[in-house]
């Protein structure tokens, strides 16, 4: 089976790539920058693709997109986040609905980010979109992938929550304040997490490319979320470190700006009700184990 990665060299796509191949996938990479004769190159700025390549191909996994949180939100900085989702997708989409011999399935990354800030309601994959700039990026993101959806492929849009891993992300930003001992909440600590190991991520979508019975939105978070207090307070306890100097609200906004409301303030607890119905099974369904694997 021949698999299309977008992002490949990213957080997500290395590992995922690495256990494709390690099962038998041959994997072939949508880049800006072809290394190899069997990369397929794609500029999404010029809106061009090399669709010649892509009429063997059995399934696409969407992963490519300008980091959230890479840099402060500007005006600039909001535009080439939206564009590099939305019109990305949609460029890879209407050149995979144009083939003659499609691809089976498009997984397509999005993110929890759609739900906005919900307090404690609980969440899944029912419940309608917040309002701001996340959410409506996730909203535009999944409708890029109309065309393909319009064209017959089974489109999966994977909604992954905080993905934990030591090598990039959330979780690495906080290991060097919390190993000093000056880790702590941000905020009021009330506001949940939603948070998925790397190797869930990974798993949740490969699961979803082998199950058939799934299309539309399916949320890629563990069945336990927690708020920010708890979270802390776990990972202050794997690393044996205290917990005890808080980032006020006010602190994270001068820090982050805009930013700090809609990744560190706002509240999801999204539960994977599709995932658990499906019978997906966890790799780290729970946070002090998931932490204690990831950081051995």
């Amino acid at each position: 089976m021949k698999i299309l990665i977008s992002g490949a060299n990213g957080l997500i796509g290395s590992l995922l790539c690495a256990e494709l191949k390690n099962d038998g996938y041959e994997v072939v990479a949508l880049t800006r920058n072809p290394t190899n004769e069997t990369d397929v190159r794609w500029d999404i700025t010029a809106g061009e693709i090399e669709a010649e390549k892509l009429t063997d191909i059995d399934a696409v996994i969407h992963l490519a997109g300008e980091g959230i949180a890479e840099k402060r939100w500007s005006d600039a900085q909001k535009k080439k986040i939206r564009s590099s989702r939305v019109d990305g997708t949609r460029l890879l989409c209407e050149a995979l609905a144009s083939l003659d011999s499609k691809p089976k399935a498009l997984i397509c990354a999005s993110a929890i980010g759609f739900y906005g800030d919900r307090g404690d309601e609980r969440l899944n994959e029912e419940n309608d979109p917040g309002s701001g700039f996340l959410p409506e990026v996730c909203q535009e993101w999944e409708a890029a992938c109309d065309p393909a959806r319009e064209a017959g492929i089974r489109v999966v849009n994977v909604r992954i929550g905080v993905v934990l891993s030591p090598r990039g992300g959330a979780l690495q930003k906080m290991l060097t304040p919390f190993k000093l001992g000056v880790g702590g909440i941000v905020g009021s600590g009330k506001q949940y997490w939603s948070w998925v190991s790397i190797d869930d991520v990974s798993g949740v979508i490969q699961f979803a490319l082998k199950e058939q019975s799934l299309s539309g939105p399916l949320l890629c978070v563990a069945p336990q979320p927690v708020t920010n207090r708890e979270f802390t307070r776990t990972l202050g306890s794997v690393l044996g470190r205290p917990t005890i100097f808080p980032m006020p609200a006010f602190a994270a906004r001068l820090a982050l700006g805009k930013m700090a409301d809609d990744l560190l303030l706002a509240s999801v607890r999204a539960e994977p009700d599709r995932l658990k119905n499906a019978g997906y099974q966890f790799r780290h369904p729970e946070l002090k184990t998931a932490l204690q694997d990831l950081l051995e």
